[in-house]
């Protein structure tokens, strides 16, 4: 099998570089606002006397991820009513497939639809 390695116009090139240089900041920023968040619950707790309770990163992290999967599916992040159940099914055999495949996880992907 012979594989093609498309050679992109300078518009597309420029489309691209544009988009991941949205991609590149959109990630700094989730991250620089995740700590954040951690270090003004600690400091928030600890003013309170109780700086053992403060949640960790990965605390605020699944609160981004559910927010995000639900605007992904549609859904109200709020409510979490909503949504189309097709876009849910999906995202979740992605990242089922992203465990396996980068992390070994054993775990089987739902059946193709």
């Amino acid at each position: 099998m012979t594989e093609r390695c498309t050679v992109l116009t300078p518009s597309e090139t420029q489309i691209v570089d544009v988009i991941k240089r949205a991609d590149d900041g959109l990630a700094a920023a989730v991250s620089l606002a995740l700590e954040k968040a951690v270090k003004k619950a600690a400091e928030d707790m600890r003013a309170i006397g109780q700086e053992e309770s403060a949640p960790a990163m990965q605390y605020f992290a699944s609160v981004i991820h559910q927010r995000m999967y639900c605007l992904m599916c549609g859904a109200d992040p709020d409510t979490l009513k909503g949504g189309d159940p097709d876009i849910a099914y999906h995202v979740i055999r992605n990242s089922q497939n992203i465990a396996r495949h980068y992390w070994s996880a054993d775990i089987e992907p739902y059946p193709p639809k």
